[in-house]
């Protein structure tokens, strides 16, 4: 047990150094590293695993709706960025430029994508001419480079993956309507899929993406009491499209605005499941996106039989439908024990001479460490039931935490307060002017908007800083 400990160490405590905490996950656990290209990551087998699991799980989600995915290049020429003033102004600071081709400067700068609005409606502009064309509802899995000054793996990073659907109507009704339907997509994923509670809902007005007409947000709480913007959904109007002369003839022959849509989710997704579900002995993955559901750990594997018939359970399980590995290595035990805590594997089954004798299995639950004796012969069928009650169990954890960190706010002494002893968000009303907000942020040490709430009372009349009638009620929270 002595090498478990030891491995275990290598993790410093949440609630003693929480950024520390989780570096150490991310680097015992061998998520990513960071490359040659400073600010820009590696992803590892572990990491990019749990991203192929959320990609095929959203990849699934999008295509119910009538997605379709498509590849444009990553490079976007000067004029093209240029088309959509407020776009191009909100991306000028990040963008890195393309200025040769081999020894030769180019005649045009060229952009490496922060993202593809203008390469999509410089497409459009060419392609749709009738309302038969319409509508375009396309999605792109890519990565996209924006020159981060400060970076953190998986959280902000210069270069890093994510999914960018981009999508065009005949009406402004239609658009709008798919903008928010993509949004809830989004929240059914984090929940269903991720164990992830949060608060939603729409950016204020300054807080919206370049260019867009209306944002929606999701905002999971970490384990820290920050919040992280997790996925975002955006309602563009006509502007982009009218600003690359995409038009199309109605059926009464009359030309026609379209309208547009974007839509993205990256892999910050990953940050937001280590510091959500993770704890001081690394990992903890909800089984919907754990890349190893199972991992089966022979106790006493040089003894007769003992890893036949852990190879026989392993061959079982594969066949039903499990992703499934064995620790027949020559570690220790209890060294076993910890690697498959600390890479968040959400159960193991131990297997040994007197579990053979007795036909049965012990799975243990990486959540809870609780052990649960099972049969041989019903083990294919009770994992399952675990693992299902497993993801349940990380969710409604999460959401108690959640709904623990909520907390009210009518006056400034009472925002300042509840800031100081609690971490999470606070529900305060708000005028709706940014200099109001950046005084809240100032007093409060950090605290922003993160959403409006739309569908509740307000609690108070009066905004929270300079006692104008409320036109929002809002969380408000600090932030990655």
């Amino acid at each position: 047990m002595a090498n478990e400990k030891k491995l275990v160490k290598n993790i410093t405590s949440r609630d003693e150094n929480f950024a520390q905490w989780y570096t150490d996950v991310v680097r015992e656990a061998e998520l990513c590293d960071y490359s040659s290209v400073k600010g820009c990551l590696n992803y590892l087998p572990n990491g990019y695993a749990i991203w192929e699991l959320i990609q095929a799980d959203l990849d699934r989600r999008f295509k119910e709706t009538g997605v379709e995915n498509v590849c444009l290049p990553m490079l976007i020429p000067e004029s093209l960025l240029e088309k959509e003033a407020d776009h191009i102004e909100g991306f000028a600071p990040e963008v890195a430029w393309v200025t040769h081709g081999g020894m030769e400067r180019l005649q045009e700068r060229l952009c490496i994508r922060p993202t593809s609005e203008t390469l999509f409606c410089d497409l459009w502009s060419k392609t749709v001419k009738s309302y038969r064309d319409l509508p375009k509802v396309w999605n792109q899995w890519n990565s996209v480079l924006r020159w981060e000054k400060t970076t953190r793996p998986f959280l902000r990073s210069r270069e890093f993956l994510w999914q960018e659907g981009h999508t065009i109507h005949a009406t402004y009704e239609e658009a709008e309507a798919r903008t928010i339907q993509m949004f809830h997509v989004y929240e059914d994923c984090y929940r269903e899929t991720l164990a992830i509670p949060f608060v939603s809902g729409r950016k204020a007005e300054h807080e919206k993406f370049a260019g867009a007409q209306d944002t929606y947000t999701i905002e999971a709480l970490m384990h820290d009491g920050k919040a992280l913007q997790s996925a975002t959904s955006h309602f563009f109007g006509s502007g982009f499209p009218d600003a690359f002369g995409i038009k199309y003839l109605d059926k009464n022959n009359q030309l026609q605005s379209v309208y547009e849509t974007s839509w993205g989710w990256s892999t910050r997704s990953i940050g937001a499941i280590i510091m959500v579900h993770g704890d001081d002995s690394g990992l903890v993955l909800p089984p919907h996106v754990a890349p190893v559901e199972c991992r089966i750990i022979p106790i006493a594997q040089h003894k007769e039989g003992v890893l036949d018939r852990a190879c026989a359970l392993l061959d079982e399980l594969k066949k039903a439908g499990y992703r499934v590995k064995i620790d027949d290595s020559e570690k220790s035990t209890g060294w076993k024990f910890s690697e498959q805590e600390m890479l968040g594997i959400p159960t193991r089954i131990e297997i040994g001479p007197k579990d053979i004798e007795k036909n049965q299995v012990v799975v243990v639950r990486r959540d809870t460490r609780e052990k649960i004796v099972v049969s041989l012969d019903e083990i294919a069928g009770r994992l399952r039931d675990i693992l299902e009650t497993i993801q349940q169990d990380m969710y409604n954890k999460a959401e108690k935490f959640l709904n623990d960190h909520i907390d009210t706010a009518t006056n400034m002494d009472e925002m300042v307060e509840k800031f100081k002893a609690n971490r999470g968000f606070v529900k305060a009303c708000w005028c709706g002017d940014p200099e109001c907000e950046g005084e809240v942020k100032y007093a409060t040490g950090g605290a922003a908007t993160r959403c409006l709430i739309e569908d509740e009372e307000f609690i108070s009349d009066k905004c929270i800083w300079c006692g104008k009638p409320a036109q929002h009620m809002a969380y408000w929270g600090k932030s990655y």
